[in-house]
C-alpha cells in the first residue's frame, strides 16, 4: 500500500507541476488550489446531481443513495486508517487491508439487501393473500 501511494502521490505531484507550469506562472499554491479544487468540484458535482437525479427516480433510490454515501464514507475511513496506521507505525499499511475493509461493508450490506427482500417478499405475498381474500368475501 505504501508503495500505491507514494506512486500516486507522485503522479499527483507531477500534475501539479504540470498545472502550475501552464496555468499558475503567477499564482500561489492557495490560489491553484483554489482554482483547481474549485473547477473539479464544480465538474463532479454536476456529474453526481445528474446521477443522483436518474437514481431518484429508480424504486429503491433512497437505498441505493444510502449505499452510496456510506460506501463514500467508509473508503475515506478505510484509507485514514491505513495512512494513520503508517504513520504512527502502528500496524502494516497495506492496500490488500483496504480492499477487505470496503469488501467487508460490501458483503454485510448483500447480507442486508438479501434479508430485506426475503422480508419484502413476504410482506407483498401477505398483501397479496389479503387482497385475493377481500375479493372472493365480497362476491
Amino acid at each position: 500500500m505504501r508503495e500505491a501511494i507514494l506512486l500516486l502521490v507522485d503522479i499527483i505531484n507531477d500534475i501539479h507541476d504540470v498545472i502550475a507550469a501552464v496555468f499558475g506562472v503567477n499564482m500561489t499554491d492557495k490560489q491553484l488550489h483554489f482554482w483547481v479544487f474549485g473547477i473539479l468540484g464544480i465538474i463532479m458535482f454536476f456529474f453526481v446531481y445528474v446521477m443522483f437525479k436518474i437514481i431518484s427516480k429508480m424504486r429503491w433510490s433512497i437505498v441505493i443513495l444510502s449505499f452510496l454515501y456510506t460506501f463514500t464514507v467508509i473508503v475515506v475511513l478505510v484509507f485514514a486508517i491505513e495512512i494513520q496506521q503508517a504513520y504512527t507505525q502502528r500496524g502494516n499499511m497495506e492496500f490488500a487491508d483496504a480492499v477487505m475493509g470496503l469488501w467487508g461493508y460490501i458483503v454485510f450490506f448483500a447480507v442486508y439487501a438479501v434479508i430485506a427482500f426475503i422480508i419484502y417478499m413476504i410482506v407483498q405475498l401477505y398483501k397479496k393473500g389479503r387482497d385475493d381474500n377481500r375479493g372472493r368475501h365480497a362476491r
